[in-house]
């Protein structure tokens, strides 16, 4: 892995290498490095994973828009991973006179519509449209403002695995344990999933300490690097920094932390055994 600094503005391709940047790192209420949301870049296709609150304005300070972005996959309903969704489906629609591809599955795009963005996308212009024709009241739906990319069911165990191809890159997504604290699996928990990038890169997402999930990946696809959830305490929805410290060597050797705290930018991570700290407005280049 080598990792480039940002210049100018952000790129969505490359010469054919894997690379991921981070709009953000942090987590939920952060002021400092920006909600950790990313984009992954290949060839000519890139796909950006997750949109919070403060995703519009992080594409702001690098010298881009949303306007931008033809490409997302949602890891979970929390603000800081779905604020931005609305902004972006309505820049679309309105601006572009698009709509966004988002690689959904059928389970998880009825509870992000219903649950989170139909209050805010569906009263928009009264009128027919092609996704609309059986409603009487016209209102807009999930339809009129995205494009599903249908992923496929490969695997039920030992959890739920789907894949799909975003142009050259390869996601697979399966579910992960993150919220409400106190369940005992991700079999009880909210809708919450991870990512395998290219079967290289592991994003577990926000999640509970969940060696289960790692001791699984690290078996069936070795994965070169992990950039994973981190909190400076034990407890909640996440993960803490004493739990990781009890991992295998070899896996913390990979292992670059993200979606922390502003209190946690100083922690050194290297020193821990972990291959560090992951930084916004970084590219971090797979080859």
């Amino acid at each position: 892995m080598q990792t480039q600094a940002f210049k100018d503005t952000i790129k969505l391709t490359n010469e054919g290498s894997l690379e991921l940047f981070f709009l953000g790192t942090g987590s939920a209420f952060v002021k400092q490095n920006h909600q950790n949301n990313f984009l992954i870049i290949k060839g000519n296709d890139h796909l950006l994973v997750d949109c919070g609150t403060q995703c519009p304005i992080a594409f702001y300070k690098y010298n881009s828009t949303l306007l931008n972005i033809e490409n997302i996959f949602l890891t979970h309903s929390h603000s800081d991973h779905i604020g931005g969704v609305e902004e972006l489906a309505l820049l679309h629609r309105y601006v572009k006179q698009s709509r966004v591809k988002i690689l959904i599955n059928d389970e998880y795009k009825a509870l992000l519509w219903n649950e989170s963005l139909k209050g805010g996308l569906s009263y928009g212009e009264q009128r027919e449209t092609p996704f609309n024709k059986d409603n009487p009241q016209r209102y807009l739906v999930f339809e009129d403002y995205f494009e599903q990319i249908v992923p496929h069911l490969i695997s039920e165990l030992p959890r739920p695995m789907w894949e799909a191809d975003v142009g050259s890159i390869n996601i697979k997504f399966f579910r992960t344990m993150h919220m409400p604290d106190g369940v005992p699996s991700w079999k009880e928990s909210a809708w919450s999933s991870g990512l395998l990038i290219d079967n290289r890169i592991l994003f577990p997402g926000d999640t509970r300490f969940d060696p289960d999930l790692l001791e699984w990946m690290e078996r069936e696809f070795k994965p070169e690097c992990i950039f994973h959830d981190c909190q400076s305490y034990t407890g909640g929805v996440h993960t803490g920094i004493e739990e990781l410290k009890t991992l295998p060597e070899g896996i913390k050797k990979k292992m670059l932390l993200c979606h922390y705290a502003d209190n946690f930018i100083t922690f050194d991570a290297e020193k821990e055994g972990f291959a560090g700290m992951a930084l916004p407005g970084v590219y971090y280049d797979f080859g």
